[in-house]
């Protein structure tokens, strides 16, 4: 996968899907590879945007966006998710772009970073926590409107089996597929401390109103949210 895209490549993706009055959702391909990638944007309170892992979209589902609010914010949830990060910032230079701290060093390869998860100001309906255990590689960005979301990123996957032999690697070598869990490449490269991430995960199964949580790649989990997540964690004992 290239470092960061620097032209506007619109690669095949769905429709805009609108979960709540504070949250969309997108899901799109990536080149040459199974995995499907999910794009958020949060409404906050003051009618701005948060985008969390930026995926380039067609004409009129930008537009679309464009007419929903100002993007006041990119986030970049990790130094893997940067595809498509440094086109979004060029259409929206005013946005600010924050990612984890401990995946600053990586994102600043192809992009000016102006903070991190600490620096951004939530307000009533969008913040933003960097999850415990995790080298401060991820974040969880908590969006609260009718219901609540969680958005995160590569520390849990939901993505169902896939044929072939991207799908077998995917199931029995990196441990990515099948129902919500912590893939092996997460448990070797991002967490250094197992038992403070089950502990935050079960934190925020408590969380009111919580209504689904989007993950990175594939299916967002909306049977029993709260329950997945106490799952995941106890995986982790």
């Amino acid at each position: 996968m290239p470092k960061a895209h620097d032209s506007w490549k619109v690669l095949p993706h769905g429709s805009i899907e609108k979960l709540s009055s504070r949250l969309w959702r997108v899901e799109g391909s990536l080149p040459a590879m199974p995995l499907k990638r999910v794009m958020a944007i949060a409404k906050r309170a003051d009618g701005t945007l948060v985008v969390h892992n930026a995926i380039a979209l067609s004409a009129d589902a930008m537009a679309e966006i464009d007419a929903w609010g100002e993007v006041s914010t990119l986030l970049v949830p990790n130094g893997w998710h940067r595809l498509d990060a440094v086109v979004f910032k060029r259409r929206y230079p005013s946005a600010l772009v924050l990612c984890p701290g401990g995946s600053r060093k990586k994102v600043e390869e192809v992009m000016t970073v102006d903070g991190t998860y600490d620096d951004f100001a939530a307000d009533e309906h969008v913040s933003l926590q960097t999850l415990d255990g995790t080298k401060r590689f991820e974040g969880v960005m908590l969006v609260r409107a009718e219901d609540t979301s969680l958005i995160v990123n590569d520390a849990v996957f939901n993505m169902p089996h896939l044929r072939g032999v991207q799908g077998f690697m995917l199931k029995h070598l990196t441990h990515s597929s099948g129902g919500p869990r912590v893939s092996r490449i997460a448990r070797l490269m991002m967490l250094d401390d197992k038992l403070a991430f089950a502990a935050h995960l079960e934190r925020l199964a408590e969380t009111p109103a919580l209504a689904r949580i989007l993950v990175a790649h594939h299916e967002t989990i909306e049977d029993d949210p709260r329950g997945a997540l106490r799952r995941v964690a106890e995986s982790l004992r």
